[in-house]
């Protein structure tokens, strides 16, 4: 039973296959149709999604599976069946199931433990992992690689920012800066593993709580809304302290060669300026478009021995 629920559970070379492959997709889609022939998914989305819910939908389809969705009033979990019975079902009746939960990611290795079913994580409390093979998959279809980049990450250190500083310490010489408000940073345990996985690879990640601090060059801006999906802020008056992370033309400007990433969706206004999203120097929308690439080639890489 294989699944993609951590990027830590994925050797790095491999990893790095498959955002190559998520690249390949978009350049030569024909090659992936079919390949899951026979197959029945499940999409399990207990909280909302437009991106990642269709991106996995549509390269299920094209990858020749049937689907079988499910939103978060469809499972007996609403009346009490526990989720090690749901993926005991599952298990009998699905080749796979793509999940999202604001639970914590325990709660997918119950569903594939119970149900000894490949599960991919779309998204959990801890970390959103298929959006940071997302995420460098579109920093090297940009660059036409992702090792050396520098990369500003502005905002909350969310499930969004773990994936990203997972992913790319992997690769060499890569500089990341997580610019987060008090409180709102990287758990500083993980912030201090990630901070050893990339020193071992040549590259360096640091957090800082101010903005106008930050004096290295960048290849990329990225940051993602303030409100996260699944999640509540502990403060009343939290907007006052994202307030100084709002990306505008004036933080763009500090770096004129870099572009601008964001996962969506954007609140215009809140986290980033609408002529810095809409911009002609932002790849966000080539960034969404990527979600359906790295779907079709995580799938894959799930089934690839199936």
């Amino acid at each position: 039973m294989v699944g993609f629920l951590s990027l830590d559970d994925v050797d790095p070379g491999e990893l790095h296959e498959i955002v190559g492959r998520s690249v390949d997709v978009l350049a030569r889609p024909e090659r992936w149709e079919q390949r899951l022939s026979g197959k029945v998914i499940g999409t399990y989305f207990a909280k909302t999604s437009t991106r990642t819910r269709t991106a996995f939908t549509t390269a299920a389809l094209r990858l020749g599976a049937s689907v079988v969705p499910y939103g978060p009033a469809d499972l007996q979990l609403n009346t009490g069946e526990s989720l090690h019975d749901t993926g005991r079902m599952f298990g009998v009746m699905l080749d796979g199931l793509v999940m999202r939960t604001a639970g914590p990611l325990e709660d997918m290795r119950l569903v594939a433990r119970s149900g000894d079913l490949p599960v991919v994580n779309a998204m959990a409390a801890q970390e959103h992992p298929t959006q940071g093979v997302c995420d460098a998959a579109s920093m090297l279809r940009h660059f036409g690689g992702v090792d050396g980049l520098s990369v500003l990450y502005v905002g909350e250190g969310n499930n969004t920012a773990v994936a990203l500083g997972k992913i790319l310490s992997t690769y060499r010489g890569v500089t990341v800066v997580f610019a987060t408000p008090k409180e709102y940073g990287l758990d500083a345990a993980l912030l201090g593993s990630l901070q050893e996985k990339a020193a071992a690879s040549g590259s360096r990640i640091v957090e800082t709580h101010d903005l106008d601090s930050v004096d290295v060059t960048v290849d990329v801006v990225y940051t993602t809304r303030w409100q996260t999906t699944g999640t509540a802020k502990p403060s009343a008056d939290w907007r006052e302290d994202f307030r100084p992370f709002y990306v505008d033309d004036a933080v763009m400007s500090r770096w004129p060669d870099a572009v601008f990433m964001h996962d969506l969706p954007a609140h215009r206004g809140d986290e980033v300026k609408g002529s810095v999203l809409d911009g002609d120097r932002s790849i966000a929308w080539e960034q969404a478009r990527m979600k359906y690439g790295s779907a079709v080639a995580i799938l894959e890489w799930v089934y690839r021995d199936f």
